[in-house]
């Protein structure tokens, strides 16, 4: 899966079938805040979006910065992969 980091915009985006999905965040003190997916109208692929989201979890280890879920659903996705906790920050519990 190919990942473009969109600084200018603040967003990660991948293309899939032809259409972008793209994940906005907002950057601070070495922090990433993960804020709305965008998806076109009736996509319905699950196991897609947690491969985007594993992809942008790896990225957050290489850069070294911590994540912070504001989206709910990336919350979820922290709970169902314990292993990209230790990404939270300090006093973040999910």
């Amino acid at each position: 899966m190919e990942i473009r980091d969109n600084t200018f915009s603040r967003q990660f985006e991948t293309v899939v079938d032809g259409k972008m999905i793209i994940l906005e965040y907002s950057f601070q003190e070495k922090k990433i805040f993960l804020t709305k997916i965008q998806t076109p109208d009736n996509f319905d692929n699950d196991a897609f979006i947690n491969d985007f989201l594993k992809n942008i979890m790896e990225i957050a280890y290489e850069r070294k910065i911590k994540v912070v879920p504001i989206l709910p659903k990336i919350a979820a996705f922290i709970r169902k992969n314990p292993t990209y906790k230790d990404l939270l920050p300090p006093g973040i519990k999910l």
